[in-house]
């Protein structure tokens, strides 16, 4: 595993339980807005942390923590991403898997050796804007091949969109309630320009507040996901 970052503790990134937050470097995406660019971009990751020191520290903190977030960059991009998860559930942590869903191979090899408990999933765009918003060659059939397995997995979990003004508009987000149309939570993120991949982005104008919570709005009205909500 290639981490970039560890963080020892946090009570809002996995719901309802204390967690540690692995960081992994390396994406297979160039969104512009990304807001770890020392995860994405080769020429700023620093000296990645041991895996070792990481399993020790869990170790020694089993009764203090619950859980753990693997998050990025993009985790499934990792070789031992399975086996890193293994591990942790040896420790008899809770595991939640961040993805930009372009490994749904990976996605379901965790689903079926039961290592993962939550997943998060970052939908981008709608599918045929796919390449265009992550600056990729991804497969956007592959996309859509992820949110159908986790929507169908048993495993509790959640969509999120990062919502760039420029980028995105009301139909877009409502065409992406309609792809993941029958889930149980999709969260808008409000884009914050303060550490971006693409420095232009620092001027950004954004979403004010009542307008994401339009568009939460919008999204309800045609009762896509049981859950929408502004974050």
């Amino acid at each position: 595993m290639n981490i970039g970052g560890f963080q020892r503790f946090s009570l809002i990134d996995y719901p309802g339980k204390i967690c540690a937050i692995v960081f992994t470097q390396g994406c297979n995406f160039r969104c512009s807005y990304c807001h770890n660019p020392e995860l994405v971009d080769p020429k700023l990751f620093s000296r990645p942390i041991a895996e070792e020191e990481i399993i020790e520290f869990l170790a020694n903190r089993r009764e203090k923590l619950d859980a753990v977030e693997i998050t990025g960059g993009e985790p499934t991009l990792q070789p031992d991403l399975i086996d890193f998860m293994s591990e942790l559930k040896k420790l008899d942590y809770q595991v939640k898997l961040d993805s930009n869903g372009s490994k749904p191979e990976i996605l379901s090899e965790a689903i079926e050796r039961e290592i993962v408990d939550y997943i998060a999933m970052d939908v981008k765009a709608p599918l045929e804007r796919y390449r265009e918003i992550t600056n990729s060659r991804v497969d956007p059939a592959k996309i859509e091949h992820s949110i159908k397995l986790i929507m169908s997995s048993g495993l509790d979990y959640e969509f999120r969109t990062t919502v760039v003004k420029s980028q995105l508009g009301k139909q877009d987000i409502l065409e992406i309630g309609r792809l993941i149309r029958g889930s149980k939570r999709y969260i808008l993120q409000k884009f914050v320009p303060v550490k971006v991949l693409d420095t232009k982005f620092l001027d950004e104008v954004v979403y004010t507040d009542d307008e994401l919570e339009y568009l939460r709005d919008a999204v309800k009205s045609k009762n896509y996901v049981a859950e929408c909500e502004v974050r």
